[in-house]
């Protein structure tokens, strides 16, 4: 298995407020994590990194190497990142508002744990097929669910930014978790909304599938985003399945 990332300012925005990283624990299991944060100067990067290095530390002292750990862990452990941001906020009114998205997977051999909060997206690229494995908590998801709109209608809409779902705010958080299977050439994709607001799932898919370095790939993937606006920050953490589904 092989794990490559990156991040992006982007071509519009003054400041990088996502944030990724890996840990393993104590199983020898990876996370990867990645944050879209949000909120005024300052506010927004420093959700996206309380989410991230506080999940971090606390998988790494962790011994959980089945999926049912993972996914209780993740309700447990992304209520108290909310409630750690949103106390945050309370201590420096400065700060008071900010939140943050959160796409993170535990992997454990042949299975992988996704948990989500917010427009920050799984994929997975099997067998030649892109496959979204997240919903996007978003108003504009819950107009097209609902037929209100429609997917051209959705990429255009004025108010494509607005969450229904975040971290970092008052009262309990509902983090999506599934579990999902992993074959030997498998691709995992997560990225911020940077990417895929910028970047069409087909082009994805093409990148994903050429025949470059992982960490090509992923500075591809950053700079197909730039060349078409760089309208927001951009972060990319690839995961490739070799062979066997751990080294």
């Amino acid at each position: 298995m092989e794990i490559q990332f990156q991040s992006d300012i982007g071509k519009r925005r003054n400041m990088n407020q996502d944030y990724a990283n890996v840990f393993i624990n104590q199983a020898g299991m990876d996370l990867a994590i990645l944050a879209d944060g949000m909120g005024g100067h300052l506010a927004g990067d420093v959700a996206s990194k309380m989410a991230v290095d506080g999940l971090g530390a606390a998988w790494s002292t962790s011994t959980i190497a089945q999926p049912e750990e993972a996914t209780q862990w993740f309700l447990q452990e992304i209520q108290k990142i909310n409630e750690a941001i949103y106390q945050e906020g309370i201590a420096h009114p400065e700060m008071q508002g900010m939140g943050t998205t959160i796409v993170s997977t535990a992997l454990l051999d042949e299975t992988f744990v996704l948990a989500h909060v917010g427009d920050s997206r799984a994929y997975l690229v099997q067998k030649g097929q892109l496959q979204q494995l997240t919903d996007d908590h978003s108003l504009v998801n819950e107009l097209l669910k609902s037929g209100e709109i429609t997917e051209e209608m959705a990429a255009i809409h004025p108010q494509k930014n607005v969450l229904t779902r975040s971290v970092g705010f008052a009262g309990e958080v509902k983090t999506d978790v599934s579990q999902h299977q992993c074959q030997p050439n498998d691709y995992l994709l997560l990225c911020s909304d940077g990417l895929t607001n910028m970047v069409s799932e087909a082009d994805i898919l093409a990148i994903v599938e050429s025949d470059q370095s992982l960490e090509t790939k992923t500075k591809q993937l950053i700079d197909a985003a730039n060349e078409a606006g760089g309208a927001d920050n951009i972060t990319v953490l690839l995961i490739h399945f070799e062979g066997e589904a751990r080294p």
